[in-house]
């Protein structure tokens, strides 16, 4: 796992929302880590989210993608991938924050012929509001423009707030709420398997149809800061857990958000900057 950064990567991310990382994973960690999310996969059946009866749908947007969130609590391996202490680390050091919890994980698969992800932000959906979440995109699967590669509005999560019209099958309608996002260019993102991209909570991202005969796999994992505060919202919450929160109270229970990374000392902007962090 490539977890080294530069001060040029950590600034491009800061200004843009998103960071692409080639060949953040070796070959063998690809297999590992794939065939780790596939059993996971095949254990949760057609449950969606792990203790939970969520079912993967049949409606639009279960079509989209086959979704399973939470493997890190059912297969070790994923685990050791996704709350690795230097992906904290390195998380922490892009977003400039000393704690990142998990907030959740999940494999994203595009079937053959899979609908397209409209326009959206991450962060409006979860339990916390923070303008420092962020989240990892793994491919384990090369990842085109034809089987639904990333694409990322750049700068977009400066102009976002914590609103949202709801991912549905009309690509555009986040610009009704944000229509100066529809004004910035398109990034595209292409990886290879091995790849991946940072990109923070409010930063406007989608995806095309995958239109090959082929599935897009990728594993991705969601964090919120440490110290992030409940707003009222369910999310992947449990139900006992979430019925004991007020809004305000700190997420902090280890055992649904661990702490993956922690930076001890107080962050030194320019040692971050430089890569010495």
């Amino acid at each position: 796992m490539k977890t080294e950064l530069t001060s040029e990567q950590i600034q491009a991310y800061r200004d843009d929302g998103v960071l692409h990382v080639p060949g953040f994973l070796n070959a063998d960690e690809v297999q590992q880590l794939k065939a780790a999310v596939l059993d996971a996969v095949n254990v949760l059946g057609d449950k969606k989210l792990v203790g939970s009866d969520m079912r993967q749908s049949d409606d639009y947007y279960g079509q989209v993608f086959t979704q399973k969130l939470n493997l890190w609590m059912i297969n070790d391996t994923v685990r050791s991938f996704m709350l690795s202490p230097k992906l904290g680390q390195m998380l922490c050091r892009l977003e400039g924050v000393k704690g990142m919890r998990v907030w959740h994980d999940q494999t994203l698969i595009k079937e053959p012929f899979g609908n397209p992800t409209a326009w959206h932000l991450d962060n409006p959906y979860w339990s916390f509001d923070s303008r420092h979440a962020i989240s990892i995109w793994i491919a384990l699967e090369d990842a085109t423009p034809w089987n639904g590669c990333m694409c990322f509005l750049p700068g977009s999560h400066k102009l976002a707030d914590f609103k949202t019209p709801g991912i549905g099958p009309n690509m555009r309608e986040l610009f009704k709420t944000y229509p100066e996002m529809a004004r910035i260019p398109t990034r595209p993102v292409p990886m290879k398997a091995g790849d991946c991209s940072f990109h923070n909570g409010l930063t406007a991202h989608g995806a095309g149809a995958n239109m090959t005969h082929g599935r897009r796999i990728a594993m991705t994992c969601a964090y919120m800061p440490e110290g992030s505060t409940f707003n009222g919202k369910q999310n992947i919450l449990p139900k006992d857990y979430f019925n004991s929160l007020t809004i305000g109270d700190v997420l902090e229970n280890d055992q649904w958000n661990p702490l993956v990374g922690r930076l001890e000392d107080p962050i030194d902007e320019s040692l971050v900057l430089s890569g010495k962090a």
